[in-house]
Order: structure tokens, then C-alpha cells, then sequence
């Protein structure tokens, strides 16, 4: 069986991450996989991207500029949408036309257009789509907030404030009319994406299936905590939280949230704030030292898997604030490193983490919940039992060889 995985980036962002462990999972698991991306990072042979030209930005740009023209020029919300009016005909390349399954994940940001997925529908090839956000079953926005509007019909989005085209009703009718009798299928990474999906009229009469994301479980796995502290010179006589984020401020990560949560540790938990600090991870973590109550340690952006799988193991607790995700890579990477895991009763994070066994799930925006979950898993006759069914955890659910064995049932399916 061969593969075309197909994404934007190969390497940028949780959705290239999460399809390109998923290439390596195929390949070291009998299937033959490529992937065709349109920004390269490496020099990979299973991986292509489509010829370089001008052209690219330019296509990038125009789409851009008409959300910004129809949003009352401005630039909230530029990038919560998409309407994918310009892209590349991938079609004719040998890797589509050699492929016996494509399979489509985060494909936004000027790669594919509407007309580009039509032709890919129409090509008679089994598509299998990967919703790592909101994107496929809604109008034009990667997550929908409080708004149900794309269960019948998305009409006048909320996150456009102009007053020009009505962007998400052209977009979603066309979606509606290309997905009509199509050979596709539908997969969440978290039984919460699907279960939404399942919820839209786009996706009645298709497969919406879910199966997590993959990690190299020989990667991501334990070491000596204090060697990685060395190393990435943080300090060996502390609990070390850790935060990430690909941009911290990111209203949608809750940094907010872990500031509050932070500040009830030093007035309610006063034996723990002289022991504890927070190493931010983050294009600008340098940026928020001054806002958390606690030594603040940020670390630069980390490339190699390696490097990263050392990060975590330095610290005692990954925490994740965020206020809408689908199946954070983050704490699928913690856990497989034995790093228990904090996150809020929100998206497919409760899932992940199992309460009070392998981590702790506060209530939804609840920062001193957030901060009890910080201070029980910190428990020193706790926290060894908590690691240990982490990466259990992790090991049963996410390993390369379940990921790619369910991904093969839904190909075969497909087919």
C-alpha cells in the first residue's frame, strides 16, 4: 500500500509534527509513505514539496488580504481563518498519481485551495482527512469558540467584523457540494474533534473516525533527570514546571491562567514557592519572565527531538493551560518521557490525561484548580507513581506501532 501524507509544513507547527511522526510510523510499520509538503525543512527522501516559485507567497499574501479586506481591515483574527481561494494543483505530480491513499492533514496558509481539494476528490483516489483543528467541517475557522453555526450552516462569522462577503457561507457551500459523494473519510485525532465533526452537516454520510497521534516512544522516554538539568543549565534543587507554547501569548494556550495559578501557589502553598520554578519553552519566552511570581528559566526554540525529549525530562510537571485543543503533541510528549501532566477539562485533554492517575484535569478556566492539580502531583510520594503510569500510558495509546496499525484498518477501509 503506498501513502501520500499531505501538509503545509514538514516540520513547523503541531500538525506537521503529528503527520510526520505518522510517516515514520507508517514506514517502520510495512506501509509504503511520502509526504508532500509545501515548506521543507530537511532533506529527507520520503519527503517532496511541490516546485518553489514566487508564486507561493504571492498566493499566501492575496488570501490574506481578502480576509483582512472583509474583516473591516483588520488584522484580529487573521489568522483563525482561512478560505483557502488560492493554492497548488498537486494532482499531477508522480507522488499523487503513484499513491493509492491521500491523505490529507493541516493543508491551509495558501498550499490548497477549494478548487485543489475538488480535484483531489475527483481524482477517484480514497482521501483520508485528518482534522487536527475545526477547519474541514466548518466555513473557514480552525476553531469555532462557543459558535454552533456549522452544524446546519455557516453564515456571517463572528471572527470577521467587516461588513464585506460573506466568506464563511460561500466557503462552507462549497465544501458541501465538493464532499457530496465523495470517497472520504474523516478522522479526529480526539474523540472530542470527532464527536464535533460528527455534529456538522458537512460530514453527513462519511466515515468520522478517531485515532491519536504518534511519538517515537525510544525518543521520547525516561533519563537521568538530573543530567538533563545540567545540561540545559536549570537548577538541580528545584521542582521544575514546564510551559510551551509555539506562541506563548497565544491567548488560546492560557498563559493568563497560569500567572493566576502561579500567584495562589505563593499565597495558599507556601512551602512549595521558594522550591519551585517554571521553564518556559517558546519563540518569546524571554517576554513573559516578568509576569509569572516564580523564577522564571525560558529556553529557546529546541529543533532536535532529542533536545526536546531531554527538556522534558528535566522538569517534574508539564503544565498546559490551554483553553481549546485538540491532542496537544506536548503532553503526549511528557508523558512518553514519564512527566506528568496538568491541563484544564477542555478539547480532547481529557483524554490524554488520566485525573489523579498518570496527572491531574482542573475544571475548565479554573486557575486555583489549576494550581491544586500543580501542588498534588508534586507530592514526592506521589509524583514516582504518577511518572510511572504516564509512560505507560503513552507506551499503550501513542506508540509508533498502535498509530500506525489503526491508520492502516482506515486506509484499508477506505479502499
Amino acid at each position: 500500500m503506498r501513502v501520500l501524507i499531505v501538509n503545509t509544513a514538514e516540520r513547523t507547527g503541531g500538525a506537521a509534527i503529528a503527520a510526520n511522526r505518522l510517516l515514520h510510523a507508517l514506514n517502520h510499520n510495512g506501509v509504503e509513505a511520502r509526504m508532500l509538503v509545501r515548506d521543507r525543512k530537511t532533506d529527507a527522501p520520503e519527503v517532496v514539496n511541490i516546485p518553489q516559485s514566487w508564486l507561493l507567497k504571492a498566493k499566501f499574501l492575496w488570501e490574506r488580504g481578502v480576509i483582512w479586506l472583509n474583516n473591516g481591515l483588520s488584522k484580529q483574527n487573521l489568522f483563525q481563518v482561512d478560505i483557502a481561494n488560492a493554492g497548488t494543483d498537486i494532482t499531477r505530480l508522480p507522488e499523487f498519481q503513484q499513491a493509492d491513499v491521500i491523505h490529507l492533514h493541516w493543508v491551509n496558509q495558501g498550499f490548497l485551495s477549494l478548487k485543489n481539494l475538488e480535484r483531489i476528490l475527483a481524482s477517484g483516489k480514497p482521501v483520508v482527512v485528518t482534522m487536527h483543528d475545526q477547519w474541514y467541517f466548518t466555513g473557514i475557522c480552525h476553531y469555532s469558540g462557543g459558535c454552533d453555526k456549522y452544524q446546519s450552516q455557516c453564515e456571517k462569522c463572528p471572527m470577521l467584523k467587516g461588513p464585506g462577503l460573506d466568506l464563511a457561507r460561500r466557503v462552507f457551500d462549497c465544501k458541501l457540494v465538493m464532499y457530496k459523494d465523495s470517497n472520504l473519510t474523516f478522522v479526529g485525532c480526539s474523540r472530542w474533534i470527532a464527536d464535533l465533526a460528527r455534529k456538522s452537516s458537512l460530514t453527513q454520510g462519511h466515515a468520522v473516525l478517531n485515532t491519536p497521534n504518534a511519538i517515537d516512544t525510544s525518543v521520547f522516554a525516561p533519563m537521568d533527570k538530573q543530567e538533563a538539568r545540567r545540561h540545559h543549565q536549570l537548577p538541580t534543587d528545584k521542582k521544575l514546571l514546564l510551559f510551551g507554547a509555539q506562541r506563548i501569548t497565544d491567548e488560546r494556550k492560557g498563559f493568563c491562567y497560569l500567572v493566576e495559578a502561579c500567584e495562589h501557589i505563593s499565597m495558599h502553598h507556601p512551602t512549595l514557592p521558594g522550591k519551585l520554578g517554571v521553564v518556559v519553552l517558546g519563540g518569546d519566552a524571554e517576554s513573559v519572565k516578568e509576569a509569572l511570581p516564580l523564577p522564571v528559566y525560558p529556553v529557546n526554540y529546541l529543533s532536535s527531538e532529542a533536545e526536546i525529549a531531554e527538556l522534558y525530562n528535566a522538569v517534574d510537571l508539564f503544565v498546559t493551560p490551554s483553553l481549546q485543543d485538540n491532542l496537544p503533541n506536548t503532553i503526549v510528549e511528557a508523558m512518553a518521557c514519564g512527566v506528568p501532566c496538568v491541563g484544564f477539562n477542555v478539547g480532547g485533554i481529557p483524554e490524554m490525561i488520566s485525573h489523579k492517575q498518570d496527572g491531574y484535569v482542573a475544571d475548565y478556566c479554573d486557575s486555583l484548580d489549576f494550581a491544586q492539580g500543580i501542588s498534588w502531583c508534586l507530592n514526592d510520594e506521589r509524583l514516582p507513581a504518577l511518572s510511572a503510569a504516564a509512560r505507560a500510558s503513552a507506551l499503550a495509546t501513542y506508540s509508533e506501532t498502535a498509530v500506525a496499525h489503526r491508520h492502516q484498518a482506515i486506509y484499508q477501509a477506505a479502499l
